[in-house]
């Protein structure tokens, strides 16, 4: 599933968050888009799942514009969100959370969905009785019970201990690659855009001031000095303030002859 979204324009209270934001997605493409706290990120994601209007421009998905809302919830059956908080209900079981929507005779695909995050065993278990990773491992599993052909990631990590989400990023990439699915990951760490995506997108003030492609091979290995110099060409241009002259997105290089002058690049 292909996303184009053009010169979208948000605003809350007058306040304008989105400011004419371009962005595209090919098929089976992952894409992150990183950046500080309150920049709009978020925002976009919930436009691009059709859970709020946009206030100018367009959000087009295979050629046809995402629907609006109803009643806050989005409405295209192909498109699934995991949010930071997994949202399980506590008064049923995993294997009954994952099912939910899904008719009688479905109901095999939400087993063989735990199986493939690793909680077969834990299908009759309740939320409460589970850690924080495996309650992220079933909202995916309920995500991907639907065969979404695009999936949107908000922070779905967020809360998680390092090593549990190193872990779940594991899982999140081999089942990107086995199955196939556009995704769109918002997150604040860096490191881990890096190791999932095609492309690392920033978005400062309300615009894109990065799109930068990642040509490293898979799986990413982050102790390997070509990933460590991109983190940090990519983190020192998160921190730093956009140049009001600039005019298009700036792109580090990603080539496999990665040398020190990373952070000079995207000057």
């Amino acid at each position: 599933m292909s996303l184009r979204v053009e010169q979208v324009v948000k605003r809350y209270n007058g306040r304008e968050v989105l400011h004419g934001i371009d962005l595209q997605a090919q098929p089976g493409e992952f894409v992150a888009i990183v950046g500080r706290s309150g920049c709009g990120k978020s925002t976009l994601l919930r436009l691009v799942a059709g859970l709020e209007a946009a206030d100018g421009g367009a959000v087009n998905i295979d050629r046809s514009e995402a629907p609006h809302a109803r009643g806050g919830r989005a409405v295209r059956e192909d498109i699934r969100v995991m949010f930071q908080d997994a949202r399980l209900l506590p008064w049923k079981r995993v294997l009954d959370n994952v099912a939910l929507g899904l008719p009688r005779t479905r109901r095999d695909d939400a087993a063989n969905v735990l199986a493939q995050v690793g909680l077969a065993e834990r299908a009759g278990e309740w939320p409460a009785r589970l850690s924080g990773g495996q309650r992220q491992r079933v909202a995916l599993a309920r995500a991907l019970v639907h065969h979404p052909r695009l999936l949107l990631l908000d922070e779905p990590l967020g809360a998680l201990d390092a090593l549990t989400r190193i872990e779940m990023q594991g899982l999140i990439e081999s089942l990107w690659r086995r199955l196939g699915f556009t995704a769109l990951l918002v997150t604040h760490d860096v490191s881990e855009a890096i190791a999932l995506a095609d492309r690392v997108v920033l978005i400062e003030d309300g615009r894109i001031a990065l799109d930068q492609r990642v040509d490293l091979p898979r799986p990413r290995q982050r102790g390997a000095a070509a990933f460590a110099e991109l983190e940090a060409a990519v983190l020192d241009r998160v921190m730093r303030k956009a140049d009001p002259a600039a005019e298009t997105p700036t792109e580090v290089s990603t080539s496999q002859n990665l040398h020190a002058p990373l952070a000079e690049e995207l000057l």
